[in-house]
């Protein structure tokens, strides 16, 4: 082997050795990604599972919360964000609906009862007036 093959053997190991750093430095970056995405779905899971509402917000907030602490804590975020901030998550309080206008006739409320009361007094008097009664209610609430 003449200087040159040597010198050549030498740069080719140290390209490799240097392909060999960035490989490794590639690999160790997408395990870190790897794991910031599988810690994002299982805080995306767990913040579901507790009933987010809005489950981008609570997720943004979380992963603000978490920052670079490993899965354990999630448990712990997912409690403490649902007791600061309980409007993100559904809860025990009852959203009201709002009413029907006045020119929209509500379906199945008291005109229901109204309505079975026509009919048994319909039917139990026989007369054309209770029937007329019965139906125009009928009308009027389907």
């Amino acid at each position: 082997m003449s200087a040159d093959d040597v010198n050549n053997d030498e740069n080719h190991a140290a390209s490799l050795a240097e392909q060999l750093t960035q490989a490794n430095a590639r690999i160790s970056q997408m395990s870190e990604e790897l794991n910031d995405l599988q810690i994002g779905q299982k805080l995306t899971h767990r913040l579901a599972a507790a009933g987010a509402i809005d489950l981008e917000a609570a997720v943004l907030v979380a992963r603000a919360r978490i920052g670079g602490k490993s899965e354990a804590d999630l448990d712990n975020c997912v409690t403490q964000l649902r007791k600061e901030k309980s409007y993100l998550f559904a809860g025990s309080t009852q959203v009201v609906l709002p009413r029907k206008t006045a020119a929209a006739k509500e379906r199945v409320t008291n005109n229901q009862t109204a309505l079975e009361q026509a009919a048994k007094r319909a039917a139990q008097t026989g007369r054309r007036t209770d029937l007329l009664r019965y139906l125009n209610l009928r009308r009027s609430v389907m």
